[in-house]
């Protein structure tokens, strides 16, 4: 499963938004502007999000999108089915070997687990220096 900048971009959107959640709503303009990303292609994405009922917009010289919901009642996994669709591992696993069938299902069912319980509040509140840590090597 490879998820395109479409997952990647809404999720970062909804880690935004989760970040400033409870200070009222926040312009597409600044996360574009602190991520570096395009207003115009984040506008594109906030739209799904918005129909899902995930974000809210708010109109007006002070408006923007805020949460619909508290960021621990949103996960990764609800951002990324309504941007990326289904979460598909291999297509065409019926015509797989049963033991091929079940790795494939095995894999599925690890990655839904960690995107299910993986909540917009665990990654705004991720401290950086414990992934910086993962990867220090020592010699």
């Amino acid at each position: 499963m490879k998820i395109s900048t479409k997952g990647r971009y809404g999720l970062t959107i909804m880690v935004e938004l989760a970040k400033k959640y409870g200070e009222g709503p926040t312009s597409l303009k600044s996360i574009a502007k602190e991520n570096d990303l395009s207003e115009h292609y984040l506008e594109q994405l906030a739209s799904p999000l918005r129909n899902a009922g995930l974000i809210k917009s708010i109109r007006g010289a002070y408006g923007g999108y805020k949460l619909s919901r508290e960021p621990k009642e949103i996960t990764a996994g609800d951002i990324i089915r309504v941007l990326e669709g289904p979460l598909t591992i291999v297509e065409g696993i019926e015509d797989e070997k049963p033991a091929q069938q079940a790795l494939w299902m095995e894999i599925r069912d690890a990655v839904k687990s960690v995107m299910d319980k993986t909540t917009l509040d665990d990654l705004a509140n991720h401290d950086n220096d414990e992934l910086q840590d993962a990867y220090m090597f020592y010699i």
